[in-house]
């Protein structure tokens, strides 16, 4: 057991069959937070499973081709203290146009193994409000695996957040900061 089983609010958040006596809204855990587009894309955003095209721009779901440059969508994840879960967001990293065309490889049939490499931070992310382009490793992919790429920070508060972990607290302050503020949901039965 660890100290944030103890923690009332972190039993409310987990209990699927608890409703919030406020509201009636249920809970059921950790849940990520994603980006459909880098924080500069200036077009509208694909519709589900769609593709935008403008000019030489270029997006969908995985890939974005803007302003000259390359991005990729990848997980970052963060560990929780005190439980056993991790926190991702689903973030964009720009890259270069080789590392770019090495992940394209993996949609060939047979797919080729995504070597990884380097990027940068394309979003601004909550909690994290002062990062701006944070250099990022991400990790190699199996083809045969049909997954994003994990990314790791080289440096400042998220390459901290992911090393030693986020408090729950922290958490709650992230969501809040997202726009989904579900503090005063978990204080009361």
């Amino acid at each position: 057991m660890s100290l944030l089983d103890l923690d009332s609010r972190w039993k409310r958040f987990n209990d699927t069959g608890r409703a919030c006596p406020c509201c009636g809204e249920t809970f059921s855990g950790i849940f990520d937070l994603g980006y459909a587009h880098p924080s500069d894309w200036p077009h509208a955003g694909p519709d589900e499973g769609g593709e935008v095209v403008e000019g030489e721009d270029r997006l969908n779901a995985d890939l974005c081709r803007h302003a000259g440059r390359y991005f990729l969508r990848c997980v970052m994840m963060i560990p929780v203290q005190g439980s056993d879960e991790h926190f991702g967001f689903g973030l964009w990293a720009q890259v270069s146009e080789e590392v770019f065309r090495n992940y394209l490889g993996t949609y060939d049939d047979p797919p080729a193994d995504f070597r990884g490499g380097n990027g940068l931070l394309a979003n601004v992310l909550p909690g994290f409000t002062d990062e701006d382009m944070v250099p990022l490793v991400l990790a190699p992919v199996s083809g045969d695996e049909a997954t994003r790429p994990l990314v790791m920070a080289e440096a400042g508060a998220l390459h901290e957040a992911q090393t030693q972990g986020i408090s729950f607290d922290r958490l709650l302050d992230i969501y809040a900061e997202a726009g989904r503020d579900i503090r005063p949901h978990l204080t009361q039965d």
